[in-house]
């Protein structure tokens, strides 16, 4: 692939087999970069995203159903709206705050600080037990970035940025896209107040969310259903540095809508 300015490419990286709790996800990854043609060598500037799911099954952030108990509050909200009340109890558990629940919908904030549907509980791919099991998000995506780095970087003696994406979806707007809930090698936002624009006007309020922007283009050569978890973005060019997922959380200070 090439790295000519103003051209971004995303290569869906083949061959990983289903992951379990226990794999040793950063040796899959680095398999599926060898078995993937152009991937090899990386390149300055290249990033791996992978989704949050491979991350959290193989690191065993897993809930099997037939061992919640759920309580009188899932009870009811999932009688009233047609939903299984043991998956209800989960996002319970895994709420830091509950933002809103109403018409169906379960809105909350994770101890990660990100507010998001269902606190991230999935039920979908989670592979032969489908019904029985759900996944959790990471507990500390950031550090889970950090370890698939390391490994890549010892295995290949190339650096490159990994964020850890995951579908929500956007106030105002139908749809789900992919974002960034951890990232290590890169700055997840590039600032660019005080900048001048094309015409040379200083921009006041203009901050890219790169490592977002990175995740949702690097769903579009995954799909939801292909079952291709790792892609490798060339030519995007993030910002360098040591940032984290925290930094895309508006804190509640700034935050116009809590």
């Amino acid at each position: 692939m090439a790295t000519d300015p103003g051209r971004v490419e995303v290569l869906a990286l083949a061959g990983l087999p289903e992951v379990t709790e226990g794999d040793d996800l950063e040796r899959m990854i680095g398999d599926a970069l060898e078995a993937t043609p152009g991937a090899l060598p990386i390149e300055p500037g290249d990033v791996l995203v992978v989704t949050q799911k491979v991350v959290s099954k193989a690191e065993g952030a897993v809930v099997d159903l037939r061992t919640v108990t759920p309580g009188p509050e899932a009870i009811e909200w999932a009688r009233q709206w047609d939903r299984d009340p043991r998956q209800i109890q989960v996002v319970l558990d895994e709420a830091a705050r509950i933002v809103r629940m109403e018409r169906g919908v379960l809105i909350v904030e994770t101890r990660h600080g990100f507010v998001c549907a269902n606190a991230g509980v999935d039920a979908s791919n989670v592979g032969p037990l489908s019904g029985d099991l759900v996944t959790l998000l990471p507990r500390d995506p950031d550090a889970s970035a950090t370890r698939i780095r390391a490994a890549i970087r010892d295995r290949f003696g190339s650096d490159v940025a990994v964020v850890i994406s995951d579908s929500f979806g956007r106030p105002w707007r139908w749809g789900i896209v992919d974002v960034a809930l951890g990232v290590s090698g890169l700055l997840p936002l590039e600032d660019l107040r005080g900048h001048p624009d094309a015409d040379g006007r200083v921009m006041r309020t203009t901050v890219r969310a790169v490592a977002d922007e990175l995740a949702s283009a690097a769903e579009l050569a995954l799909g939801k259903t292909a079952g291709r978890p790792v892609a490798l973005v060339r030519g995007a060019q993030p910002p360098a540095g040591e940032g984290m997922s925290r930094d895309l959380v508006i804190p509640p200070e700034n935050d116009l809508f809590r």
